[in-house]
């Protein structure tokens, strides 16, 4: 299996399956495995009640303006010409999609660092031509049928996660414990129709989850 470490800024990790850790840390994890999800330019916005995201109230909203800033800069500067997506959790920025060239993916990725409240990106651009219509509709699938499992696993709550899909490749963001990391890895890995697994997920300590997390968000 091949694996690859994207440079951390202070607070966020993007790298292999191997967990590693920087300060309280954001941690990324990439395994290969066999899926897809499409998302549309400005990132899918998360479908939990507010009140059970893990994120603040206010997190939660500059989250959303960044996906739409970053929407909005892709249109103005890039257009049709390339398939992007912006999704932002806890303002670590993630961009998906497929661009012409190396220029646009350098490009995309410095208009993202310009959106206010952006704390750290994760360049996931592939330059190919964009996808087709059917391979998006079999990307959103897979992230259905991920969503599902993770919802009917007993000991991860489901709102805890965002995630998204481009060409088989599943991408898990969210605010978890180690113990729930390695679950949710074993969950998705085991979904089918999943070609690899990309975690950027912020990893709190179980204490830390008890203060911010609400009843309900106890696994099941």
């Amino acid at each position: 299996m091949k694996t690859r470490t994207h440079t951390p800024s202070r607070h966020a990790l993007f790298g292999v399956i191997r967990p590693l850790v920087l300060g309280t840390a954001l941690l990324g994890s990439v395994l290969s495995l066999s899926g897809c999800f499409p998302l549309a330019a400005g990132g899918a916005l998360m479908t939990g009640f507010v009140a059970a995201d893990r994120r603040s109230s206010g997190t939660q909203l500059e989250d959303q303006n960044i996906e739409l800033k970053a929407a909005n800069q892709m249109r103005i500067n890039i257009g049709e010409r390339a398939h992007i997506s912006v999704t932002s959790y806890n303002r670590q920025a993630l961009i998906t999609g497929e661009v012409p060239t190396a220029q646009d993916k350098a490009l995309a990725e410095q208009m993202v660092k310009g959106v206010d409240n952006v704390s750290t990106v994760l360049n996931e651009l592939a330059v190919m031509g964009n996808t087709t219509f059917t391979e998006r509709s079999n990307d959103a699938i897979t992230s259905g049928r991920v969503k599902a499992a993770i919802f009917d696993a007993k000991d991860l709550t489901n709102n805890a996660f965002k995630i998204v899909t481009e060409r088989g490749v599943v991408y898990v963001l969210g605010r978890v414990t180690a113990r729930e990391a390695k679950r949710v890895t074993e969950v998705v890995t085991a979904t089918p129709g999943v070609k690899k697994v990309v975690r950027v997920l912020e990893v709190i300590t179980e204490e830390e989850l008890a203060r911010i997390a609400p009843p309900a968000d106890a696994p099941k």
